[in-house]
Formats: C-alpha cells, sequence, structure tokens
C-alpha cells in the first residue's frame, strides 16, 4: 500500500481531526485507513500529538512551567517525554 510522505495537507488535517473528533483517538494502525489517509499508524499519531490537538499549547513557556522543566530534568535527566508527561499541553519535542 502506498504512503503519503512529506508535509501535510489542510484536507490531510481536518481528516485526521474529524475522524478522532468522532471516534477518538483509538487504534493508530487501523486509524488511516478508516479515516481515508494515505499516512502511517506513526506519521497519523505523530501529526495529531505534535501539532493537532486541541489541548496544545504553543509559544513561550510560563515561568512556572520553566522552573517545573528544569526540576523535573534535575530528577529524570533527559527523559523528555516523561517531562512532558507532567506538562498538560506540552510535547517532548518543545521541551
Amino acid at each position: 500500500a502506498h504512503t503519503n510522505k512529506g508535509a501535510w495537507t489542510k484536507e490531510e488535517d481536518e481528516r485526521l481531526i474529524a475522524y478522532i473528533r468522532t471516534h477518538g483517538e483509538g487504534c493508530w494502525r487501523s486509524l488511516p485507513k478508516a479515516a481515508g489517509l494515505l499516512r502511517c499508524g506513526k506519521s497519523c499519531r505523530l501529526r495529531w500529538i505534535n501539532y493537532l490537538r486541541p489541548d496544545l499549547k504553543r509559544g513561550n513557556f510560563t515561568e512556572e512551567e520553566d522552573e517545573l522543566i528544569i526540576k523535573l530534568h534535575s530528577l529524570l535527566g533527559n527523559k523528555w517525554s516523561l517531562i512532558a508527561g507532567r506538562l498538560p499541553g506540552r510535547t517532548d519535542n518543545e521541551i
């Protein structure tokens, strides 16, 4: 099966958002076919988590977030996804 690579189109984003709004996140492996997307499950998951989900915060970190990141880093080291899990709306890529 052919899958698209590279930049996502606005139409692909809209399909992914509409599907997740209706059905929830569920199984990423079967989502692309069900949503009518020529993408792999991992690509859909990353697009949703890093760009599209509604609770995603954008822009600069607050002073409180900065302090929490520093504190968590001293406890957890470079485990960025664990640290991000304690900062609602932030991704490991941002931190």
